[in-house]
């Protein structure tokens, strides 16, 4: 079932189309990828489907609901961590914590919160002297507070370090199993590409590519690079390539084949492919060449 439905959904601040006729669905129990360069559109479309403010045309629907007519009931079935929340600096983290389950219907105990998180070792700490890593993780707890049936993420990882940026991963797939419907944005194009099945781009309000993420990139070329050999000139290599910088790159829909040719050629001059990198397609690849054509 459809958990999340936008359709020619528009939102303008003046002259500013900061949403313009943007349409996609996200399943039930589904992980969806809201991506885009900052100032794209994509902070509005989850205020919009928060209900924290109303669309000026089309369409948006969460768990069959209207966000902006039927707040209530959304918010009591939808979680959301945005870039900026705002705290009690003074508090500490269980404090803050149970201040939240003060206004959350049938709230997750405490503890299971921070566990959830990862911050029970900082329960008995103020929040002025968190990092911005584990003011995120903050965030999240809090999110989660409510079980949403809906999650909404705003750059969930940012100022995460590793391991921290992988367990928040871990949580976020397990959510999804147990049928939480999750849509995050991210400036981590891996992050995305790790955890969702499904995304939308956007630029300037709109969406410019969409569909699921491993039947995107396996409709896409992959890439070869290599330092072109002293004396070579990109004509005399078997396979068609562009030079960026010093660095000869073949796209190919089968980059395997594609080295093994290169390789092949290279061995009965007795030339070597210093820095050779062989790599499908990827979410920043897709990402990267969209931007340059919207310039």
């Amino acid at each position: 079932m459809t958990a999340i439905h936008v359709e020619e959904v528009r939102k303008r601040y003046g002259d500013f189309a900061a949403v313009n006729g943007i349409s996609f669905e996200v399943a039930e129990g589904e992980i969806f990828a809201l991506l885009g360069r900052n100032g794209a559109g994509k902070t509005t479309a989850i205020e919009l489907l928060a209900g924290f403010q109303q669309p000026d045309g089309g369409t948006c629907r969460v768990l069959g609901l209207d966000p902006a007519r039927d707040r209530a009931a959304v918010r009591r079935r939808t979680g959301i961590m945005l870039q900026e929340a705002g705290f009690f600096p003074d508090l500490t983290v269980a404090q803050t914590v149970d201040i939240w389950r003060d206004f959350t219907a049938a709230p997750r105990p405490r503890d299971e919160a921070l566990e959830l998180a990862g911050l029970v070792p900082k329960a008995g700490t103020r929040v002025r002297q968190l990092s911005g890593g584990e003011r995120r993780r903050l965030d999240l707890a809090l999110a989660l507070l409510g079980r949403p049936d809906v999650l909404f993420l705003d750059e969930p990882t940012t100022g995460m370090d590793p391991e921290a940026r992988r367990n928040t991963w871990d949580v976020i797939r397990d959510l999804a199993r147990q049928g939480t419907t999750v849509l995050l944005t991210t400036h981590y194009l891996d992050e995305a590409q790790r955890l969702a099945a499904s995304m939308a781009i956007m630029d300037r309000g709109e969406i410019v590519a969409s569909g699921g993420i491993a039947e995107t990139l396996a409709a896409r070329s992959g890439r070869v690079a290599f330092r072109l050999p002293p004396g070579t000139a990109p004509d005399d290599l078997p396979l068609p390539v562009t030079l960026e910088g010093e660095t000869a790159v073949c796209r190919a829909a089968d980059p395997d084949l594609a080295a093994q040719t290169l390789l092949s050629w290279a061995a009965e001059r007795g030339l070597r492919l210093a820095g050779l990198e062989v790599r499908t397609a990827t979410l920043e690849d897709l990402f990267l060449d969209l931007s340059r054509s919207a310039r």
